[in-house]
């Protein structure tokens, strides 16, 4: 080795630098978004388990109640009902139905999507009919809390029919109403009169393990420019 000598060049440097810089912080955000989705994945499991919390018109924690079995009485108020867009079971394009129940005993109300329909004959033209149960029922159902954000590879199109939503807005329906509603939404899992509905609200993706492996692959990366640059660094002495 007395023949070679390391010699790192300014900018070489500084571009290595950069590099491994990069992939070490996209290798942490990978292994940040799998400590999340392990974390997301033990609390529903945990959560399922619970016994139904019964849902009144006191005021809730909403994130406490993500994931966790519901239940709850009230009257359906569908004059105020509404549809959520680009919504799909099985490859079939639909919408899910989100209607405000009146808590019995209250003024307070809380939303319900009371699950996925298609939609009719497959044309936009027409929104689903659905039949809404009347009078007191109960309800039972998995507390969430939307995610209100947009996305900027899926732009939201102007809405062509009333009452057709690009998203559950919790934020937007309150300010259309004047009384108050709880800060969460039920997915309905208990059976009524509208039998076309579909419930299907799978689990979290497990995807720890897809995570973990872009983690790796960062962090790989940025070893390999380390190793790289300081092997293209390394030159023979010149004999004087």
């Amino acid at each position: 080795m007395r023949n070679f000598r390391f010699e790192p060049r300014l900018w070489p440097t500084l571009v290595t630098l950069v590099g491994v810089v990069l992939f070490v912080k996209l290798g942490l955000w990978q292994a940040g978004k799998a400590e999340v989705r392990t974390a997301e994945i033990a609390q529903f499991n945990a959560r399922s388990q619970l016994g139904p919390f019964a849902l009144t018109s006191s005021a809730v924690n909403p994130v406490e109640l993500q994931d966790a079995p519901v239940v709850v009485k009230g009257v359906f108020e569908p004059q105020a009902q509404f549809y959520v867009d680009n919504r799909q079971e099985n490859g079939v394009a639909g919408v899910h139905v989100v209607t405000p129940l009146r808590i019995d005993g209250s003024d307070t109300r809380v939303l319900v999507n009371r699950g996925w329909i298609a939609w009719p004959g497959g044309s936009r033209k027409v929104l689903p009919t659905v039949q809404t149960p009347t009078g007191v029922v109960a309800i039972e159902g998995i507390g969430t809390v939307p995610v209100n954000k947009k996305f900027l590879l899926m732009p939201e199109h102007a809405e062509h029919l009333p009452r057709l939503w690009p998203r559950l807005d919790l934020e937007r329906f309150q300010a259309e109403q004047r009384y108050p509603v709880q800060p969460l939404v039920l997915l309905q899992t208990s059976q009524d009169s509208a039998p076309a509905l579909v419930r299907h609200w799978p689990p979290p993706e497990d995807r720890v393990a897809r995570h973990q492996s872009y983690a790796y692959q960062w962090f790989g990366m940025a070893l390999a420019l380390l190793v790289f640059y300081g092997a293209a660094s390394i030159r023979r002495r010149t004999a004087t």
